[in-house]
Parts: structure tokens; C-alpha cells; sequence
């Protein structure tokens, strides 16, 4: 037993809070953040988005840079007009079971970049994008610009336990302390700013500035500020607070201020609203809703949003499983137990919304924010073996409103059930790719993230994703085809390592996908059971004659065709 390790158990409360995140000078890749997996907002140590060209994102292609400063949520997309179909980059390829037509991309895509051959390939990839829903910074009302060379004795501190961000430092020599929290169940961001500053310290004054931009086909940014013509923001002041509406093409959203400190709102820049206080300390709570959701009451105060932080990931902590290694000989341990703590609050704020993540979660844009389906895997499996099965069902249930797409999939390539796409957005469109729509290893994935939820929960999981998981093992079992060595996959096929996409048109019998195939069949078989249904001989044909993996030179080759490995 150690200090911290009792008959009591864990010291929960002690072993998070070794591991709060304290900051002392800018680190342009880390950034910290804030939220509660359907919205998220990353600050820099002003405690705001003040300094966003600090922390940029290098994009794969020529286009600027984005930041990693960003303010995200589930349902933040918008596309620029444009009315493509997929049907415009299929092209046929011989299949086991005659031509079938995919969703190719002509263009070439590489770890450097990509170029579209077509503007179908091009918009279709692009959209629809993650939106950056405003920037809330700082800015001097008159002198000359901030710049991060006027801050001194940063001192910012994530305290773990209770979700909040607070930053101190001098900005030109005058004191700053700024409080971050995001409310635990509502897309609402508090802030309180204490500084003589924001009385008109500064020559002209501290105010704070939120900046609204279109949206952006980068690959890595989520923020165009050049096409102010091209999206509407409309300001309306109210008595301690302001609205704005914003409409970008077929996207809108509403943004409410609520403030203190003699708080007033009034226009910027094209875009832009500038909060100025008449009071050395103010409270600033801004909430981002979609056009057309219900309202959900009055914004909350800054006490109040702060209080539900508190409450929500004290009891985050408080349950679950938790790892204490501070007993451990080995000097890796204390490295180990903090990643392992600090996965889980990231995980929480970036990757347990209504949608799977995108591999950069909430924090900024990769892939254009659309959502990697093998890769949800990786963001959310461990959710229920941590003890939180919620948190991964927020998303689970995704793959439901997307089964119509998946079945249509399915049938358009002559077979039953649902095929479930690869890089896509809420609607589940694929996107035009040498590498998507030929990926097998996320098919699976709904029936083991089911599975892990029956594990946890019991019998509930099975009427709530039933369609998903037999749905999925219909077409898993239509796509095997028998051949001399067993049920073989493909081709066409790409396995999880993409670098084979270039013979996708040959490519058969992934050592990984082979095992996974028969795993997640006779997983099926055994929902079938479980639901009162009669076990499907065909399902236990291929999974009990799944061909073998192909070994060369006495270790698995990764593929059954050329190149092998």
C-alpha cells in the first residue's frame, strides 16, 4: 500500500491534481482547452484566443495555416454552394463478384498534399467542413496592437479536478488574472477578467474582441478571414449583453453575450464585436446555439457555469477507474499515470459528442474536421473500460441515423446490409478518395463499440444497436467470397496500412482484416442468440472458414496478394 493506494482506495482528488497542467511561456503546440465533448474552446495563456498565429497548423496543401485556437461543436459545418454527386467520381473495378462501381478519386493524394482532377473531387472533399465559431481574444482600443511580447509572468494552471483554466500574468507591466470554464451540458463559454486594464489602464483601453470568419476548404484550417463579403453577422445590442446572428450560406447560428463590469457591445472591424467595461474585473458568459434549436432558458451566470464545471468532473473523477502508480520503482511511472489522466480529460472534452470525432478532436481542423471511421476506435473504445460507457454511446448512436446511406452503399456494390463509410461529415457522405471507399477494418468497428456497451450495460445495448451490429454483419458476410484457401476479402480493397492504396485494384486478404472479419461475425451470431433469433448459417460459414492469413519467410505477410508485405 502506498500513501495514496488504502483499504479505502484511491486517493482520486490527489492523484488528479498532481497532474494539473501549469503553464509558464507560450508552447505554440499545446495550447489548453476547455469543454464537454459536444463543444469545445482552446485558449492560449491570455486565458483567450488572443494570440492565434502563435499556435499555428502547418496545412498539407499550399493554403495558409490554421491555429489551434479554435472554437468548435458537433454540429458547427458549412459548405460553399456547389451541387456535385459522388456518382461523378465512381469508377468500376473488377470485384469477385463482377464490375462494381466506387468512389474513386482521379487526383492524386499523398502524405504532402492532394490535387483534385475535378471540381467534383475537389468540393466533395471539402465539404462539408468544421466551422471555427468566433475567435474571443483581447485587443488595446488604442496604441499600437498586442503582441505576445507584452506579456510577462505568465502563470496559467488547468486544474483537472474541476475543469477550469486560470491565467495570470503583466500585460505591458499591469497585473491580468482571466477565469476559463465551459459549461458541462450546454455550448457556453465563462470568462472573468480582473484588471485595472479593463477600466482604461491601456491608452484607450482592454477590450475583448470576438471575430466571426467564413468557413474554410483547407485541409487544416477551419477559419477563412479573406471572403468577408461572403457570410453575414449580424450585431444587436441589448442592456448588459448583445446578440449575433450569423448565416453563412446554408449554415446559421446565433451567438448571446451576457456581461458585467459595465460591459457594452459595439462593432468592430467586418465581422467583429468589441466588448469595453467601465469596471476592473468583468464577467463575460457567451453561448453558441444552432438556428432553430429550442431555446434552453436564460444564459447562466459566470458563478453558475463555473459551479456545474465543478461538480461535473469531480464526479468524472470520482467514478470510473482510475490507475495510481505513485508507488511504483519504475521512473517511466510517473510519466505513465499523468498521460493516463490527461487522456482521459481530452478524450472527455475532444472526443464524446453526438458525432465521432475527427482525429484532431475539437481543438482544430485536420482532414477538414470530418470524422475518420477506423479511427473511432481509437478516440472512444476505451470509454467503457474506464467505467464510462455513456460517453462512448453519445456517438455510437451516429451510425444509426446514417444507416439508409450505409445500406445504399451496400446495394450500389450488388450486396445486403450496410457498408459504412471512411472520411465523412454528419451526413455520412463519402468523400472521393484512393483510400476511403476501399477500406475494409472499420466495418467491424460498430459491432465491437456495441459489444464493449452490452458489456457494461447488459441487455439494453442489444435493442438499441441491433440494426446497427446485424446490419453490419449481413454485408460483412456478403462480402467474403469463397475461394480454394477459405472466405477471402477483396479486391478491391485497401488494409489498414494505406500505403497499398496504389494496388487497391489487387489487393486481397489482409492478415488484420481476416481475423477481425471472423471475430466480429461470430460476435453477431452470438446478438442473434441474444435477441431470440435463429443463429444465420452463412454467418457461421465465413467466420469458421475465414482463409488463413498468408506467412512468408515464417512471419504474417500483410496481405494475401503482391506486394505482400
Amino acid at each position: 500500500m502506498t500513501a495514496a493506494v488504502t483499504a479505502a482506495g484511491i486517493d482520486r482528488r490527489a492523484l488528479v491534481g498532481r497532474h494539473a497542467v501549469e503553464v509558464t511561456r507560450i508552447l505554440p503546440e499545446s495550447p489548453l482547452s476547455v469543454g464537454n465533448g459536444e463543444f469545445c474552446c482552446t485558449v492560449d495563456v491570455t486565458g483567450l484566443q488572443t494570440f492565434p498565429d502563435a499556435h499555428p497548423v502547418e496545412d498539407r496543401t499550399a493554403a495558409a495555416p490554421g491555429t489551434l485556437l479554435a472554437t468548435m461543436s458537433a454540429w458547427g459545418w458549412h459548405s460553399v454552394p456547389g451541387s456535385y454527386e459522388l456518382s461523378e467520381t465512381a469508377r468500376t473495378y473488377d470485384t469477385p463478384r463482377g464490375p462494381v462501381p466506387y468512389v474513386d478519386m482521379a487526383g492524386g493524394l499523398g502524405a504532402s498534399g492532394e490535387s483534385p482532377a475535378s471540381a467534383a473531387e475537389r468540393w466533395l472533399r471539402a465539404n462539408p467542413h468544421r466551422l471555427d465559431l468566433g475567435r474571443i481574444g483581447f485587443a488595446a482600443t488604442g496604441g499600437p496592437p498586442l503582441t505576445p511580447g507584452d506579456l510577462t509572468g505568465i502563470r496559467q494552471r488547468l486544474d483537472l479536478w474541476t475543469g477550469v483554466i486560470t491565467s495570470r500574468y503583466l500585460l505591458r507591466g499591469t497585473p491580468v488574472q482571466v477565469t476559463t470554464a465551459c459549461h458541462p451540458e450546454r455550448d457556453v463559454l465563462a470568462v472573468r477578467v480582473e484588471s485595472p486594464l479593463l477600466a482604461g489602464g491601456f491608452p484607450g483601453g482592454l477590450a475583448v474582441r470576438l471575430a466571426f470568419p467564413y468557413g474554410s476548404q483547407a485541409w487544416g484550417n477551419a477559419a477563412d478571414w479573406s471572403r468577408p463579403r461572403a457570410h453575414a453577422s449580424t450585431l444587436r445590442p441589448s442592456p448588459g449583453g448583445c446578440t449575433v446572428q450569423r448565416v453563412l450560406d446554408g449554415t446559421a447560428y446565433d451567438v448571446a453575450v451576457a456581461m458585467t463590469g459595465g460591459g457594452r457591445a459595439a462593432p468592430g472591424g467586418p465581422h467583429e464585436v468589441l466588448l469595453t467595461f467601465t469596471e476592473p474585473a468583468a464577467e463575460l458568459v457567451v453561448a453558441f446555439t444552432s438556428a432553430g434549436t429550442p431555446p434552453g432558458g436564460g444564459l447562466p451566470g459566470f458563478g453558475e457555469v463555473v459551479a456545474a464545471c465543478g461538480r461535473h468532473w469531480a464526479r468524472f473523477w470520482s467514478t470510473g477507474g482510475a490507475v495510481d502508480l505513485s508507488g511504483a520503482d519504475d521512473a517511466r511511472a510517473p510519466e505513465l499515470e499523468r498521460r493516463v489522466v490527461l487522456s482521459q480529460y481530452l478524450t472527455a472534452i475532444h472526443c464524446a459528442g453526438s458525432t465521432p470525432p475527427a482525429e484532431t478532436g475539437l481543438m482544430a481542423n485536420s482532414w477538414r474536421g470530418r470524422f475518420h471511421l477506423e479511427m473511432h476506435w481509437w478516440h472512444a473504445a476505451h470509454f467503457p473500460l474506464w467505467g464510462r460507457a455513456g460517453l462512448l454511446e453519445r456517438s455510437l448512436g451516429w451510425y444509426a441515423s446514417i444507416l439508409p446511406r450505409a445500406r445504399e452503399t451496400a446495394r450500389a456494390q450488388g450486396l445486403p446490409g450496410v457498408r459504412w463509410p471512411k472520411q465523412v461529415g454528419p451526413d455520412g457522405r463519402e468523400s472521393p478518395s484512393p483510400i476511403g471507399p476501399f477500406l475494409l477494418w472499420q466495418q467491424p468497428h460498430p459491432i465491437f463499440l456495441a459489444e464493449l456497451v452490452r458489456r457494461a450495460n447488459g441487455s439494453r445495448a442489444l435493442a438499441e444497436y441491433a440494426d446497427v451490429v446485424l446490419g453490419t454483419a449481413t454485408f460483412m458476410a456478403a462480402f467474403a467470397t469463397k475461394g480454394p484457401r477459405g472466405h477471402g476479402l477483396g479486391p478491391p480493397l485497401v488494409p489498414a496500412q494505406e500505403s497499398y492504396a496504389d494496388v487497391r485494384a489487387s489487393a486481397a486478404d489482409p492478415t488484420f482484416e481476416l481475423a477481425y472479419w471472423s471475430w466480429a461475425l461470430e460476435v453477431a451470431q452470438r446478438w442473434r442468440r441474444m435477441l431470440g433469433l435463429a443463429p444465420e448459417p452463412a454467418w457461421a460459414q465465413v467466420a469458421a472458414g475465414m482463409a488463413r492469413p498468408l506467412v512468408r519467410d515464417g512471419v504474417y505477410a500483410a496481405m494475401g496478394a503482391p506486394p505482400y508485405t
